[in-house]
């Protein structure tokens, strides 16, 4: 199998780790930026040129996609699929998770318990929102925001009306979602591939901090899942139809609540905090699609 692997930067440990979990299993990785692909589009010829050179006999990708490249690097997804390559994560599932407006609707009508949560387009109602979702304190999101940016925590109503309208006025999308005191800064992520999780930890905000993304300074550690936050963590991925995906849940009274569900997770605090071959897995996975769609073109043939 030849694999591309979707990414901007060779030495990050996610894509170090793809490269090496596939050369393992025999295959040939290669590391393709996403950003410097060239589209083309003719009749029936759909094509990509990188570095000088038309990319020809790929038998998947893998999408490692940044949040602030989305619409270019899910224009690139979408070339592959235009040219019969198979896709771990295909172009529409990484579009439907990126909004996270659009993500909790799905979620929200697939019956995934979550926190709380509103969204307006105009300031005029702000009190009246907070007390939607339950009043102060409250989280504040940015609709972009990705790794713990653009996140407020607003601890009074007023906090929050002032937090919101900035944001407004500079014309930022914004949802508010209730805060989940009993989570304590502490979270719960799910590795699922392939319908299944395959991998879970407990991340912990540092001292004063709600927010419990590693790149926050948090903390990871192995943590088995109950019936529960397993079901949760395999519903939100199925429902945006992601075939890998790093689930967020918050531990609440009321069960797990889904907060985010990640297109790209990362690889390192997963493997480091189980001690699992999670890129394993995914190679595994990727293998499966391409010999299901062999499996298929035989038949046609």
């Amino acid at each position: 199998m030849k694999v591309a692997i979707l990414s901007r930067e060779p030495k990050l440990y996610s894509t170090r780790r793809l490269v090496e979990a596939a050369e393992q299993r025999g295959h040939e990785a290669v590391v393709i930026d996403h950003l410097h692909c060239n589209l083309v589009l003719e009749k029936g010829q759909p094509g990509i040129i990188y570095q000088g050179k038309k990319l020809e006999g790929f038998d998947a990708i893998i999408p490692r996609i940044g949040a602030s490249v989305t619409f270019y690097g899910c224009a690139v997804v979408r070339q592959f699929e235009m040219m019969k390559v198979r896709t771990a994560i295909d172009s529409q599932s990484i579009v439907r998770s990126r909004d996270k407006l659009r993500s909790m609707q799905i979620l929200s009508r697939a019956g995934v318990g979550m926190p709380k949560t509103a969204f307006t387009n105009y300031s005029d109602d702000v009190p009246a929102m907070i007390e939607q979702v339950g009043g102060a304190p409250v989280i504040i999101k940015l609709l972009e925001g990705t790794q713990g940016l653009g996140v407020v925590l607003a601890e009074s109503a007023k906090a929050a009306q002032s937090v919101i309208e900035a944001f407004h006025n500079l014309k930022a999308r914004i949802i508010v979602q209730e805060f989940i005191a009993e989570s304590k800064g502490a979270d719960l992520r799910a590795f699922v591939v392939n319908g299944e999780v395959v991998g879970a930890m407990k991340r912990q905000g540092k001292e004063g901090e709600f927010r419990s993304n590693l790149h926050r300074g948090g903390s990871g550690k192995l943590v088995k899942l109950s019936r529960a936050e397993k079901a949760a963590a395999l519903l939100a991925a199925k429902s945006l139809g992601l075939g890998i995906a790093g689930v967020d849940m918050l531990q609440s009274t009321r069960g797990p609540l889904v907060l985010e569900v990640n297109s790209s997770p990362g690889l390192e605090g997963i493997e480091r905090a189980t001690g699992l071959d999670i890129a394993g897995k995914v190679i595994e996975y990727t293998e499966q699609l391409t010999q299901k769609k062999k499996s298929t073109d035989a038949k046609k043939a």
